[in-house]
């Protein structure tokens, strides 16, 4: 007999539809689930066991079924504030911290007619690509428990991983979506810049953060992004909505039909070249290999893209990177509770120069012109997801402010230029190591070309014929 916690997400959607089970009795499934395995892996921040069933009981009974994401659980990024929820933001700084009012991407989903367990884990103001704070347990990678589930949205993707949840959104300002689907093996998708009204990326600086779904499949993960654009309508009904014509959502038919011959780039340098020492692994080239392989047995066209040397790139993203930690909301004798490499970015963000700022700003959007003129004649690019197989817990130096940046980039070169170009983006699992890892590749898209990727991540997805499946242990 099947779980509940097997289904995909849509074929969950199906069986709410059909009324062969109930919001209620789904929520409670995965609450069983998360008391039962999170103490393993520590995907949640926060469980809310008692609201998730009176928030089912509400949708069951008050909320119509034509609502994109009826019934359907997933928990809240503890960087998103929930009404009546702790919000702890990954930080010893907000332990008794509870807000009044929630996000707009919370109300965006719960409109959505979604049920919320509970926060998902993150790290320290979701400022590292590992989840691994002192305000919690580490967020350890469901496949190998040794190893890290990546970040911010570590716990977001250790859960879906894991069967705690059937998807989940998370938020990603420099891949902090596609770096724990990766490493969880699972899809994870960066919209554009403006594609999701409720986590736009225009209010952050640079324009990087965006929202955006963690799902195990390529249907899942379009279920749950048109369930978030949809409170604001096709196309958006919003200021910051990005359109492109003839891409516009829903997405889901998209992502189930998979149709379509593309041109596809293929793209092994990063704009981190320069500085640092960039490997890409034998465990990722071969998923590049084989994703490569698929689309030319499909048809597709591909072009291996020459390198475009980016020199001027790591100072840059620095500077926005540290610049970005001056705003944390923590002051004076508040900074002793926050986590060394927390304290050693605020101090250098604090004292950025404003001409060093302004300056930086300035190259990064000329750079993100340059990338989408080095990406137009392609209709999606396509890049390691990871360069490593994810690291073991407790491998970044929290101590090294400088180290740990090395670190964090030698893991993942290839994610954070794609937000500062505010192009869509899609990991999707192609195969597993020796050992067991499941191995991705990203394909990157044209200004609002979520419709493209979908299409071109389902035939890949359809043709490596991975199992939708958890891992063994859980």
């Amino acid at each position: 007999m099947t779980e509940l916690h097997e289904y995909t997400a849509l074929e969950l959607h199906q069986l709410l539809q059909r009324r062969e089970v109930s919001p209620v009795e789904l929520a409670r499934h995965y609450l069983d689930r998360i008391e039962r395995i999170d103490p393993g892996i520590g995907a949640f921040a926060t469980v809310t066991p008692e609201a998730a069933i009176a928030r089912a009981r509400h949708v069951e009974h008050h909320v119509p079924t034509a609502a994109p994401l009826w019934g359907l659980p997933l928990a809240d990024k503890d960087l998103h504030r929930r009404a009546g929820v702790p919000a702890r933001f990954g930080s010893r700084a907000f332990t008794d911290f509870v807000p009044d009012d929630s996000d707009e991407l919370v109300v965006a989903v719960d409109t959505a007619g979604a049920v919320s367990l509970g926060k998902s884990a993150t790290p320290e103001f979701g400022l590292p690509s590992y989840t691994e704070g002192l305000a919690g347990p580490p967020t350890r990678n469901p496949w190998n428990p040794a190893l890290g589930a990546g970040g911010s949205s570590g716990g977001a993707a250790a859960a879906v991983a894991a069967g705690m949840l059937p998807f989940a959104p998370g938020s990603d300002g420099g891949g902090s979506i596609r770096i724990p689907a990766a490493a969880c093996g699972l899809v994870g998708v960066k919209p554009s810049r403006g594609r999701v009204p409720a986590g736009s990326g225009l209010a952050s600086l640079a324009g990087l953060g965006v929202a955006g779904p963690i799902a195990r499949n390529v249907a899942d993960a379009a279920l749950l992004l048109d369930g978030m654009i949809a409170p604001a309508g096709y196309p958006p009904a919003h200021r910051h909505a990005v359109r492109a014509p003839g891409d516009d959502g829903p997405y889901l038919g998209t992502a189930i039909r998979g149709e379509g011959r593309f041109q596809l780039g293929v793209m092994t340098d990063s704009p981190w070249d320069d500085a640092y020492e960039i490997e890409v692994s034998e465990e990722a080239r071969s998923a590049l290999d084989r994703a490569i392989e698929v689309f030319d047995g499909l048809g597709h066209g591909i072009e291996a893209m020459a390198p475009s040397p980016e020199p001027g790139y790591p100072d840059a993203f620095r500077t926005i990177w540290q610049a970005g930690a001056a705003t944390i909301p923590v002051d004076g004798e508040g900074e002793a509770l926050l986590e060394p490499l927390t304290r050693w970015l605020l101090a250098r963000g604090r004292a950025v120069p404003a001409r060093q700022l302004a300056e930086a700003l300035t190259w990064l959007a000329e750079f993100e012109e340059r990338v989408i003129r080095r990406f137009a004649s392609f209709d999606a690019v396509l890049t390691p997801a990871l360069a490593t197989t994810p690291p073991p817990v407790g491998w970044y130096d929290q101590q090294d402010g400088e180290r740990n940046f090395a670190q964090q980039v030698q893991f993942t070169p290839f994610t954070s230029f794609v937000n500062v170009s505010g192009l869509p983006a899609i990991t999707v699992p192609v195969e597993d190591t020796a050992d067991g890892l499941p191995m991705g590749v990203q394909l990157i898209g044209r200004p609002g070309g979520e419709a493209t990727l979908f299409a071109i991540g389902a035939q890949l997805e359809r043709r490596v014929r991975r199992r939708h499946r958890h891992p063994a242990s859980w």
